[in-house]
């Protein structure tokens, strides 16, 4: 799960910084509830600007079981500093140890300051070709270590390396979806998803949010049931489900 909700401003659209809190905060406890009504454990990627505004949320995160992890400092504006300076904020609001990082909107960062700044894994890497945002055909689909750093990227479909992100969650058919989650998980032996707390607001109103079809198709209610639709249905799978700080020792000490 990742925050702040200011994508908005992608779309030439005005929305305040106390609305962009109030839809993550909102949306955040609604993943909780539903987390927690079906014993699944997950991580959350802060931002330490939303961690200030939020403590109480992040301290029922970390009380449930779950990992923070750093998004950097802000969304939408990124220094090399913020590495460091996220992670001892978020370290400071939590009194949690933070191992892991991911770049806002899974941008390139580079690798040695990620070490530089004391982080254990990263998992900014889309493996496949999206028009626009990524171009990664050359990086490996599943996890492996660069720049002493353990990467983890998002699960993309064996082969054709479709994504599994959120947008291909919102737009495809619910039965697509978990076919392709089941041959991904089948061939790699873990799922890597990930979500936004702003995904389970309303977002059809384009005059508010700006947001095209495909970005705003199965939102808010909609995307609620589906989430929890698809957890229901990872645990008749028998799916476990754990922070990627645990995987990540398991990976790495077994």
């Amino acid at each position: 799960m990742k925050f702040l909700f200011d994508m908005p401003f992608e779309y030439h659209k005005e929305i305040s910084f106390d609305e962009q809190i109030e839809i993550s905060v909102k949306g955040t406890t609604i993943i909780l509830d539903l987390l927690k009504k079906h014993d699944v454990k997950a991580t959350f990627f802060s931002t330490a600007t939303f961690a200030i505004n939020a403590k109480e949320l992040i301290a029922r995160i970390i009380a449930e079981g779950h990992e923070i992890a750093s998004h950097s400092y802000y969304h939408s504006n990124f220094e090399v500093e913020h590495l460091a300076q996220s992670k001892q904020k978020l370290e400071e609001i939590t009194q949690k140890k933070v191992i892991g990082f991911r770049m806002p909107r899974m941008q390139p960062v580079d690798e040695k300051e990620i070490y530089h700044a004391g982080y254990k894994y990263n998992s900014s890497i889309n493996p496949c070709y999206l028009p626009g945002r990524y171009n990664n055909f050359n990086e490996p689909r599943t996890y492996f270590i660069k720049e002493k750093v353990w990467q983890l990227p998002a699960s993309v479909s064996p082969v054709i390396r479709f994504p599994l992100f959120w947008l291909s969650f919102h737009n495809l058919p619910l039965w697509l979806y978990k076919i392709l989650c089941k041959r991904t998980y089948k061939k790699d032996t873990y799922l890597n998803l990930y979500f936004h707390p702003w995904e389970f607001t309303d977002l059809t109103n384009k005059n508010k949010f700006g947001f095209p079809f495909y970005v705003s198709k199965n939102s808010g209610q909609k995307m609620t049931t589906r989430f929890e639709k698809l957890l229901v249905w990872m645990k008749k799978e028998k799916y476990s489900f754990t922070s990627i700080e645990a995987f990540y020792h398991l990976k790495t000490t077994s």
